[in-house]
């Protein structure tokens, strides 16, 4: 039998669900049915699915089910077992199709599984379906223009961030139990942040991406999206290349903190363009992080300005590259959104010198990135997610009130913050982003709270390579602290 309250089933953790599988509770054929119906109510609003895997789902979650709750069979392939999960729809999936949200891949269907799609099947997870997104994951609104843009699900006006939009918005309304998305400038934690859940972004070649449709292959990664980080922990558990000794990201919750943070406040850069609501919860999140024992420190961290060139000059020419060999452009460019085709002609115009320079200065900021780190001596740099929260679908740019910031700021890290003005909306949700893919390392955004307006803010946790399990314990020290207990209208 399902509990009384089936809303309160779907917004559920793993874990609960899980254990609610083992108690004999709850059988995962009930639970995905659930979730179908919820998606067949709900995703009309937000448009976060391109195709439900309704047959394959139910044969997994039934497959899940002898499997755990037979008399006669006691194979359980862990927390994941018969846990309802939604793929962005970039990644290979076999016999199920993957437009990568355009009209050129509308019915490509792959013969195979993306790597990390085949571990999760092997950790027993059941495959909803796939998620909407930006066309070929090149942007950051996820205003797509074959498949209708994806609305977010705190404010169906307002965007849920891209490119990994549909994911974001499918698990912030309690439609799946967690998501895969891909991240190249900031699309795992750009709609994490505007949708108010957990994203992360691991370090560059720890999660395989073969089988996913390349933006930039020097800068794409995968990982995943979810409600709380011990669930994220769950998702990232079966996909993540460990290294020898490192702890189990699903023994987050049991492994004890033995030592204090020490946190890097940057000086420069990620401080300077950020709107007066977004400070206010980020420095009230600061706030709470000092309660809880961490510290801070000002810090330095040269070259941050010039990583928005730089990783547009790696992407541009890599994305045209892929997409001229497949034979696609220039001579279906006109099957493009207008957006993504002028991004493509901008890549073909791109010099190999441009390129070749921007690969070099790559090189040396993530050299001066972990000396910074570790001349500081801090564990991992902390800022906003996004220095605005989700705007409304189609606004180009919006205007920074920075008024109230710069004392704030200097309060907090002692160098004056804020600057007004007009900006490119895709410029401002990129800015805090694109530099941990260009230094290759993990970076995880966190709910941190909510604008007056009842929209989200993420708060951002930057560490070195190989770093993943420490900055899953500084979100789940925040998070067990401040615990995210809102749910969006849509859910």
């Amino acid at each position: 039998m399902l509990p009384a309250h089936d809303t309160d089933l779907a917004f559920a953790s793993i874990s609960q669900v899980a254990a609610l599988f083992r108690k004999r509770q709850l059988s995962p054929v009930e639970l995905t049915r659930l979730l179908l119906d919820r998606i067949a109510k709900l995703d009309p609003q937000l448009s976060s699915f391109i195709t439900v895997a309704a047959d394959l789902a139910l044969a997994q979650a039934r497959q899940a089910e002898r499997e755990l709750l037979a008399r006669k069979s006691s194979r359980d392939r862990g927390p994941l077992h018969g846990i309802p999960i939604s793929l962005k729809d970039n990644i290979y999936t076999a016999d199920v199709r993957t437009t990568a949200g355009s009209r050129i891949l509308a019915n490509f269907i792959p013969q195979h599984d993306a790597t990390l799609v085949a571990q999760l099947k092997a950790a027993g997870a059941v495959l909803l379906g796939k998620t909407n997104l930006h066309e070929f994951a090149y942007g950051v609104t996820s205003n797509n223009p074959h498949f209708g843009p994806v609305h977010n699900p705190w404010n169906l006006a307002c965007i849920p961030g891209g490119s990994s939009g549909g994911s974001a918005a499918a698990v912030a309304a309690g439609l799946c139990y967690g998501s895969i998305g891909t991240d190249t400038g900031g699309s795992i934690r750009i709609p994490a942040a505007l949708c108010g859940i957990v994203g992360l972004k691991p370090t560059l070649g720890r999660v395989s991406v073969d089988g996913v449709i390349p933006l930039s292959p020097k800068l794409d990664c995968a990982g995943p999206l979810a409600r709380t980080v011990p669930d994220a922990a769950l998702l990232l558990e079966p996909i993540l290349q460990r290294v020898k000794g490192e702890p189990s990201p699903r023994a987050l919750e049991k492994s004890a903190v033995k030592r204090k943070f020490t946190l890097g406040i940057p000086n420069e850069f990620f401080l300077d363009v950020v709107s007066q609501e977004v400070y206010f919860v980020f420095d009230e999140a600061l706030r709470a992080l000092k309660k809880l024992g961490v510290r801070f420190k000002p810090i330095s961290v040269p070259l941050l300005k010039e990583t928005e060139d730089a990783g547009s000059q790696i992407a541009w020419p890599e994305a045209t590259l892929y997409h001229s060999q497949a034979g696609w452009f220039p001579g279906r460019a006109a099957d493009y959104g207008e957006d993504v085709s002028s991004r493509l002609a901008i890549g073909a115009k791109t010099t190999a010198v441009t390129y070749l320079s921007a690969l070099e200065f790559r090189e040396k900021f993530i050299q001066q990135f972990h000396l910074a780190l570790e001349d500081h001596g801090v564990d991992a740099l902390v800022y906003p997610t996004t220095p605005i929260t989700a705007p409304q679908i189609g606004q180009e740019t919006m205007r920074i009130d920075s008024s109230a910031v710069s004392s704030r700021a200097t309060r907090t890290n002692g160098s004056p913050a804020g600057s007004g003005g007009e900006h490119s909306t895709r410029a401002l949700l990129l800015r805090n982003n694109r530099p941990a893919n260009l230094a290759g390392v993990p970076a995880i955004s966190v709910p941190c709270g909510f604008t007056p307006d009842n929209l989200p803010v993420g708060l951002q946790f930057l560490g070195a390579v190989t770093d993943e399990h420490l900055l899953l314990q500084l979100a789940l020290l925040f998070e067990q602290a401040h615990p995210q207990t809102r749910r969006p209208p849509v859910g």
